[in-house]
């Protein structure tokens, strides 16, 4: 069983950065890819970005590509996402997920484990 504890959310203005960050417990984190999921208020949760679990591929949404950006400690058990440029449709609790799969994915289907999220706020 893998657990999960997001932080780093917040309240910040409009093109500023926040980076979030999600500690895994109770499991090899090293075998599992990871990823970055959001929800809105009254909107569906949506993917965010991903990251293979050797950390050598990434893939992102395409309304964050270049501005944000997604990482991982193995040694650490610790996967972050680097948030820059920060618009106020950004806002929205942020999850993350673990998945039992060496490989990266967008859906949310293919994860196993989540966190309880954090929340970030962008004002405009």
């Amino acid at each position: 069983q893998v657990q999960l504890v997001e932080s780093g959310g917040g309240l910040v203005q409009a093109g500023g950065s926040l980076r979030l960050t999600c500690a895994a417990s109770g499991g090899t984190f090293s075998t599992y890819a990871m990823g970055w999921f959001r929800q809105a208020p009254g909107k569906a949760r949506e993917f965010v970005a991903t990251i293979r679990a050797s950390g050598g591929v990434t893939y992102y949404r395409d309304s964050v590509k270049g501005r944000f950006a997604i990482s991982r400690d193995n040694a650490k058990n610790t996967v972050y996402l680097q948030m820059s440029s920060l618009k106020a449709e950004d806002s929205a609790v942020y999850y993350c997920a673990a998945r039992r799969s060496w490989y990266d994915s967008s859906r949310a289907d293919d994860y196993t484990y989540w966190g309880q999220g954090t929340q970030v706020t962008v004002s405009s």
